[in-house]
């Protein structure tokens, strides 16, 4: 079992597990050991398919959907400490997920993928709770299939996201600065010094641990992320980075929804706030002070308090 990031440098068939217990002890939480986690994968059409990792084996009472250049291992602070039944999904072109011909990975392809997924994976799912591409994921989710979304927990984005007359600095971007950087690095290092220096409010060791699990060593030994955001798409491939549509969409919201947003965040803004509310007045709403855009790896804790909430009340 691998105890540690270094050991698990050698080869990419290392124990994903097998580092949990870090997660644990930096959430200063109890670790007797392994919990019951698997990989599993679910078939979509032609020669994709979709990868999940499994908490439990009960019925999962939670579904967790990452952001863009992110995968499924961004939940395990979360999952951890959470300890009910759940499902993190690699979105299509992210983690061990297959990528897609056309590259187009928004939310609109996202749930197509989830359509097929959920039903064999999680149909009875009590919420869903998504992150940034995963949240807008979600908002989709909740619109069109609430048979497959009961609540819905949208983390740190909005329709307005990519606003074009908005701009931040690298810093504001934070890690998600990563895609618009090489998509291939010398050395893991390398690669885990870029993340760190753009992760301030998160422990090295974790965000170390974050990018082993977003990284895969190439032939030549170089590395490269486990994710197909880098240059342009093949012709005719739809602008999926477009997300204002999904405003007519929250209107049609029915379900329970949660907008959980980072206090140290740029991606959010008052106004966006304000326009959700106005147009899904049952909103309910949560600041996360000392998060910054990843909620669920700035304050894990306060997150998983959140969902406890909200979806599981006393």
């Amino acid at each position: 079992m691998a105890t540690d990031v270094e050991s698990t440098l050698a080869a990419d068939d290392y124990d994903e597990f097998g580092l949990l217990h870090e997660n644990a002890e930096e959430l200063g939480l109890p670790f007797a050991g392994r919990p019951d986690v698997s990989r599993g994968y679910v078939d979509l059409a032609a020669d994709r398919r979709l990868s999940y990792i499994r908490w439990g084996t009960a019925d999962p009472e939670v579904v967790f959907l990452h952001g863009g250049a992110q995968n499924a291992h961004t939940w395990d602070y979360v999952a951890l400490a959470l300890g009910r039944p759940a499902v993190a999904f690699d979105l299509p072109g992210h983690g061990r997920s297959s990528w897609r011909a056309d590259r187009d990975y928004g939310p609109w392809r996202n749930v197509e993928a989830l359509a097929t997924a959920l039903p064999a994976v999680a149909p009875n799912a009590a919420v869903v709770v998504g992150m940034s591409l995963g949240g807008l994921t979600v908002t989709h989710l909740a619109a069109t299939r609430p048979d497959l979304c009961r609540r819905a927990v949208i983390v740190d984005v909005t329709p307005q996201v990519n606003d074009p007359s908005r701009t931040m600095t690298t810093a504001e971007r934070g890690s998600v600065a990563l895609v618009s950087g090489p998509p291939t690095y010398a050395s893991f290092e390398e690669m885990a010094d870029a993340a760190v220096a753009l992760s301030p409010l998160r422990a090295a060791a974790g965000v170390r641990r974050g990018v082993r699990h977003n990284a895969r060593r190439l032939p030549d030994g170089r590395w490269s992320w486990r994710y197909d955001l880098f240059g342009p798409p093949p012709p005719g491939t739809p602008d999926w980075l477009d997300f204002t549509s999904l405003w007519d969409e929250v209107d049609t919201i029915t379900v329970p929804t949660l907008l959980v947003r980072g206090g140290e965040s740029r991606y959010v803004l008052d106004a966006d706030v304000a326009e959700f509310r106005r147009r899904l007045p049952a909103l309910r709403y949560a600041l996360v002070d000392g998060a910054g855009h990843a909620v669920q790896s700035d304050r894990p804790l306060e997150l998983v308090t959140l969902i406890r909430d909200f979806a599981f009340p006393a």
